[in-house]
């Protein structure tokens, strides 16, 4: 049976959802501290929150994040405006198949979509964001690998090999990098890091 999560549902709890951990993932920190790796308009791709897109605003960047959920999208409406980063817009949007958007960015940043999407929208996701992507645009995913959670805790984020990911994102993308990198997330007991990948890809 498919993982399926009611997005909205997930940001209207009074808690904190888990892969929310108040500040961009360190990956991809590392990305925005590095001169020339941004470049043009940025899309954060599924953004909940948008850590991301706000700390890429603050660095004065032009970041549009879209997600699924209004409420989170209302809620990064609302940091933008209380930071003042009038360069970040946010709009709820099925990141599987939306529209608008063609050939706008030059950097798109996934920090942790694919790997909660359903397989069969994995390919609309891909070439939903390979449409709204400038010629040359780089896609930065940072996605779950093998061993990220235990067999016993029941359905969940796909956890991909090297393999997998690769085979997903070339289908529309031009893969040029994949490493393993951490993801990061705060359960009850404190910050945890999960095992997972960073795929840097490029439209050709």
């Amino acid at each position: 049976m498919p993982h399926v999560i009611d997005w909205d549902d997930a940001y209207r709890q009074r808690g904190t959802p888990a892969w929310n951990i108040g500040v961009p993932q360190p990956e991809y920190a590392a990305i925005i501290d590095t001169e020339g790796l941004v470049r043009g308009e940025v899309l954060d791709a599924g953004c909940g929150h948008a850590e991301l897109a706000l700390a890429l605003a603050a660095r004065g960047h032009n970041v549009v994040g879209l997600d699924l959920s209004p409420t989170a999208v209302a809620a990064a409406a609302d940091a933008a405006r209380e930071r003042g980063l009038e360069n970040a817009t946010f709009a709820a949007a099925d990141i599987s198949s939306f529209t608008g958007y063609d050939g706008r960015f030059s950097t798109i940043f996934d920090s942790g979509l694919l790997h909660a999407l359903p397989a069969e929208l994995r390919d609309g996701y891909l070439q939903s964001v390979y449409r709204a992507a400038a010629p040359g645009a780089r896609l930065y995913i940072l996605a779950f690998g093998t061993g990220a959670f235990s067999d016993h805790e029941g359905p969940g984020p796909t956890q991909f090999t090297e393999d997998q990911l690769r085979e997903v994102v070339s289908r529309h993308w031009e893969v040029e990098e994949i490493r393993p990198a951490p993801l990061h997330a705060v359960l009850p007991d404190g910050r945890v890091q999960m095992p997972g990948f960073l795929v840097t890809a490029v439209k050709a």
